[in-house]
C-alpha cells in the first residue's frame, strides 16, 4: 500500500463518520485483530471489542463527525489532527484529537488517539446542566 493510499482509506474512514455510517459499518475498515487506543482508556483488541467501543461513543449522539484539519501519511503510517464533534440531543461537543492510524493490507491495524479526556468530560457535564 502507497502512502497515498494509506492516507486515503484513513480519510475516508473518518468522512464516514460525518455521514453517518454505522458502527457496523466503521468496523469494516478495521483489520481482525486491529487495535484501537484512546489513550486516556484501555486499549480496545480486535473488530467486536472496537465495535463496542465505536458503539459506546456513537450511539448517544444523533451524529459524529471528523473535521479532519490536516492529514500526513509517511509509508503505512497516517497523522490526523481533526475536531471530533459530537451532535447530541442537548448540546454540540467540540473536541481536539490528535490520531495516529497504522494500515496494513488495505485495512486500520492500529488507531491511536490523543486528547483531553477532561476537555470532553467538562463539555458533557455542560451538556447535562449538571
Amino acid at each position: 500500500m502507497t502512502t497515498n493510499d494509506a492516507a486515503a482509506l484513513v480519510l475516508e474512514f473518518c468522512l464516514a463518520f460525518g455521514k453517518g455510517a454505522a458502527p457496523s459499518e466503521l468496523v469494516d475498515f478495521f483489520a481482525e485483530d486491529a487495535v484501537y487506543h484512546n489513550m486516556p482508556v484501555d486499549p480496545a483488541v480486535g473488530r467486536e471489542a472496537i465495535l463496542g467501543l465505536l458503539n459506546m461513543f456513537v450511539t448517544p449522539a444523533e451524529r459524529v463527525e471528523f473535521r479532519v484539519r490536516n492529514i500526513v501519511a509517511n509509508g503505512d503510517v497516517v497523522l490526523t489532527e481533526r475536531v471530533d464533534v459530537f451532535h447530541l440531543p442537548n448540546a454540540t461537543i467540540e473536541l481536539p484529537v490528535m490520531g495516529t492510524f497504522e494500515v496494513k493490507g488495505g485495512k486500520i491495524v492500529a488507531w491511536r488517539d490523543y486528547f483531553d479526556l477532561n476537555q470532553y468530560m467538562s463539555q458533557l457535564q455542560g451538556a447535562s446542566g449538571a
